[in-house]
């Protein structure tokens, strides 16, 4: 009888054991892969990066609730979100993390140095301080880098606006990502012979204050890839349509929502592209530290036509194909 309680005592202990291992270990129910995905903001580049991310998965069939569990959380451009939802992945020792934006794979990387993260949607990764470099990040952070062509951004404002003298810039002073984009701006302006004026915000109230005091000192406005501008673009419109002065975006989803024209990424390929390399770290085949930032292969023309017309604009013909109407 003493034998039987024995025996039947180290099954508990054992079902026990395996309980708690079950609960902390990194992989889901049944064998899953746990991936969280930690999104900054809500706006379309991010929002498209996110599903090409997870549809890139799919294709190669990773699929959510079959073989890997998604945990998708938004932070809503709150930094105390951010963390919050940070420390949740750490605590669920996810198996990998997908962080969308500047804020986002900051937050995320400063609470664990062992979790794979990939992130997308960031400028500069070396300027952020996420990885050692671009070329070799030598830590558990890589991914995809949606810096833009600003030389050629600024051409293209130079065409659609071409009495241009002064250039506005408006961008958030605390994103990283776009203070190196405006400053490649400015001296690509100074360069053309032109002149600037900027204006900061810290958050989306400051907008149309912002807009209001320079957007008669200026012939055309610079907006770079930003989150909170780009979460705002409405407003960038309500003000500028007053003085009827064209806004050159940083990506195309601002264009969408009150932008004139944008060169720029398309954001569900870089985050088609970010789940690729997802693939290999899932497989054990690579880890983030010996994988370069990847840029995007191409870039897309974006020209609001509702825009231009009311504007007065004249589109060459060259671009012509690249027009589409507002959004309502």
């Amino acid at each position: 009888m003493k034998k039987i309680k024995r025996v039947l005592s180290l099954l508990l202990a054992l079902t026990i054991i395996l309980i708690v291992s079950g609960c902390t270990a990194g992989t889901g129910a049944k064998g899953k892969k746990a991936i969280g995905i930690i999104q900054y903001a809500e706006h379309i580049a991010l929002d498209q990066a996110r599903e090409g991310f997870i549809d890139a998965l799919k294709d190669n069939g990773y699929v959510d609730g079959e073989n890997i569990t998604l945990d998708i959380q938004n932070a809503q451009g709150d930094q105390s979100n951010l963390s919050t939802i940070s420390d949740r992945f750490v605590s669920n020792n996810v198996d990998l993390v997908l962080a969308i934006a500047t804020p986002a794979a900051q937050s995320i990387a400063g609470k664990t140095t062992e979790i794979p993260i990939l992130a997308t949607a960031i400028t500069d990764f070396e300027v952020a301080r996420l990885v050692d470099s671009n070329d070799s990040p030598g830590r558990n952070v890589t991914g995809t880098t949606d810096m833009n062509p600003i030389k050629e951004q600024i051409d293209l404002l130079v065409e659609l606006v071409p009495h241009v003298k002064r250039v506005g810039i408006i961008y958030t002073s605390g994103e990283d990502n776009s203070i190196v984009q405006a400053n490649i701006a400015k001296e690509v302006i100074e360069d053309l012979g032109l002149s600037h004026v900027e204006v900061t915000v810290t958050n989306s109230s400051e907008i149309q204050q912002a807009l209001e005091s320079i957007v008669n000192q200026c012939e055309a406005i610079y907006i770079p890839t930003d989150n909170i501008l780009a979460s705002a673009m409405p407003n960038v419109y309500g003000v500028t349509a007053n003085t009827k002065t064209p806004v050159i975006c940083g990506e195309i989803g601002m264009v969408r929502k009150g932008g004139l024209a944008s060169l720029g990424i398309n954001y569900y390929d870089l985050g088609y592209q970010t789940g690729i390399m997802a693939i290999d770290i899932l497989k054990g085949e690579k880890k983030p530290a010996d994988m370069p930032v990847q840029a995007p292969a191409d870039y897309d023309y974006a020209i609001n036509g509702t825009i231009a017309e009311e504007f007065g604009i004249a589109i060459p013909e060259r671009l012509q194909e690249f027009v589409f109407e507002m959004e309502e």
